[in-house]
Parts: C-alpha cells; structure tokens; sequence
C-alpha cells in the first residue's frame, strides 16, 4: 500500500512551481495513519540495519529514502525560496503541527520529523516514546519579541504579574501555553493554589473567546491572535501583559527508531541543512514570506501578517546546544515539580549529531538570494 499524495521534491522528477504545489499537497492524518497500517513500520524502524545514535550520519542518502515531515511552515518556505528544488531525496509534508497530532502521527509510525515547542518532546518521554531533538531556533531578543503575551479579561484587575493572586488562568498541561503559565506563576512568586487552573487546550480561538465570555481572568495568547484581542476587546477593557520571560524554542524533533535508521538519520541531516538555509531565506525576505506565506498561504489580512513579521525578531540557530539545554532542564524540573512527573535529563532530549548543523547552514545562507522566480 502507498499514499496518494506526491513527494514534494524528487530528483527523478522535476516540475514547474504550478505542478509542484499539487504534487507536494500535505498529507492529512487519516492518510498518515492509513499508511502506517500498511508500511510505518518498515518506514520508521530500521530493523536489522539499525544504527547507534553515536554512529556518524552519512552525507549522501542512500537511494530509496524518504522522509514525511510535520513542518507546514517550512514547506513554504522551501517552495518560495526553491531549496525545495535542492533535496536529493524525496520528501513528503504532512499538514500537522503541534504537539498532540505530532506525537499520535509519531506512535503511528506515519511521521519522520515533526516541529513543535519545548514541551512536546518532555512529554513525549514521559510517555513512553523515545524522542531527540535535531534541530533548534531561538530569538536573538528573546524578552524583548516573545511568542506569547498573557490576555487579561476585561475588568480583571490584572494590571502586573502579582494581581493574578486568586485568579482563573487557562492552562494546558502539556503544551508550552502551559508550561509557561507556571514559568509566569514562578516569576510572581505565586504557587498554584494561589490560582485556579482551569483546563482549558490553546487551539484555535478557545483563549480569547474564553477571555472575552470573562470565562478565565488570564490566558497566554500568541501570535497574531495578541493583536485581534486588543483590537476587539480593547475598547471593553480587555489587555495583554508582557510575562518577561523567555517563551522562544523551537525545535524539530524525531523518534529515536527513525534515528536509528542510517538512512533515515542522513535523510534528516540533509532536511536539517535546508531547514537552516530556509529560517535564514524567512529573515531576509520580509516581503515574500508576507505575501508567499501569511497572505497566500494563511489567509491573513496584510497588517497581521507584517505585525508576525514584525514580532518575530531575528532568528538565532546556535551552533551549541548548551545553554539551551540548560534552559530547557529549567523547564523540565518546573514541570516535573509542579505536575509531579518523573525527573528527565534535558541532555537526554538532544541527538547531538546535529547539534551544528542547522545554526551551519542558517550563517552559511547568502543573505541576497532572491525569492524563486
């Protein structure tokens, strides 16, 4: 049995961009997961030709090799800036982000590499499935462009991190929205019984709406959805409140049975190498990456695409993991504390095989290569 959606990018088979973006339409989970009933096992487990982690990654892929990949973002990215038209491999894009569908796909043996946040690969280990990370972003002024600021309901009284004494926050255990809920408590020196939680999961419009219905008296919001709020709810009072906290990881991580396949594992290094080229192209082509991606893409109105833009900040792919280890093990002894979870090593996360090769090929990146014609 074999998917139906095309490989984005094959060697074999070269395209025009119109036929290129049918041929490279994002598998849904339904697929995904019909897939792996057929052949995930033999896609993501490397069997008798399984390597160490400690095993150098090969530089060429060997023939035969694929990758499905949960990066919408990067997808485009790829497209618009023709890195896309440089894989020696094909590769096939799932439409699925986030923690929860990533790890299902994941435990379906129907996703190779997945992008999320900090959170989803701690929780992933606490559960049972051996994950590493392979690739890692950050913010150069993390504080100063966070991805998240915390919604306050109109006539909450929220005016500083102290005055959620005694308020309802919404909060979702395992997801960064969460995990920073109690970063922020920490920060105010409030313990959870000085709040009450209320489990709420940070999906679409849920935090806003629940704001607005005064339902919850604070919820993280991010991106795009920190500008409509102040824009709707700001006349009745509704605010956001900047946390002071860094809230910026992110990362592509992949099961450690796809890592173990040598193929599999040289197939990442090279996927990692343009992820880096493409966080780099998003940077130096504002205007493309408006119109190519938040506009066409996303169907958002050009100002909240450029406020994205705008809030982004610069990017910083480290060529060393280590202080960002040590950030993500603060994360993870916060959560093991107050969510009394197993104690994880944050080292134990990270396939430092690829520690340089993403924040490589971000500084290698030419800064004047054009969009893609």
């Amino acid at each position: 049995m074999t998917p139906h959606a095309q490989p984005s990018h094959s060697p074999q088979n070269r395209r025009s961009p119109a036929a290129r973006t049918g041929w490279a339409a994002a598998l849904a989970i339904p697929l995904l997961l019909a897939v792996s009933a057929c052949s995930g096992q033999a896609n993501a487990a490397g069997g008798a030709d399984s390597a160490p982690l400690t095993a150098p990654l090969a530089d060429t892929v060997p023939a035969g090799t694929e990758l499905v990949v949960g990066d919408p973002a990067t997808k485009v990215a790829l497209e618009l800036s023709g890195e896309i038209d440089k894989f020696t491999f094909p590769v096939k894009f799932a439409n699925l982000s986030g923690g929860p569908q990533t790890t299902e796909a994941f435990r379906a043996n129907a996703l190779d590499v997945g992008a999320v946040a900090d959170i989803p690969p701690i929780h992933a280990t606490w559960t049972g499935l051996d994950v590493k990370i392979v690739a890692s972003k950050y913010r150069v002024d993390a504080v100063d462009f966070p991805l998240y600021e915390l919604g306050i309901a109109p006539g909450a009284g929220i005016r500083e991190l102290s005055d959620l004494r005694g308020k309802k926050i919404a909060y979702s255990p395992g997801q960064a929205q969460g995990a920073l809920v109690l970063r922020i408590l920490a920060k105010a020196g409030l313990k959870q019984s000085d709040v009450k939680l209320v489990e709420l999961p940070s999906t679409g419009d849920v935090y806003p709406t629940a704001l607005a219905a005064k339902q919850v008296d604070a919820a993280p919001l991010g991106g795009v959805s920190i500008k409509r709020y102040q824009n709707k709810y700001g006349p009745d009072g509704g605010t956001t409140l900047r946390h002071g906290l860094r809230d910026d990881p992110s990362h592509l991580y992949a099961p450690v049975k796809v890592l173990q396949d040598p193929a599999k594992a040289a197939a990442l290094r090279e996927y990692v190498q343009h992820w880096g080229v493409a966080q780099r192209w998003i940077e130096d082509h504002p205007r493309e990456w408006l119109e190519g991606y938040y506009i066409k893409d996303q169907g958002l109105a050009a100002a909240d695409g450029q406020y994205l833009i705008d809030s982004n900040g610069k990017a910083d792919l480290p060529l060393s993991w280590t202080e960002a280890i040590a950030r993500h093990q603060e994360t993870i002894d916060l959560l093991s504390r107050e969510q009394k979870k197993p104690e994880l090593d944050a080292g134990n996360l990270y396939d430092l095989r690829f520690e340089a090769i993403a924040g490589t090929a971000f500084a290698g990146a030419s800064a004047t290569a054009g969009a893609k014609p």
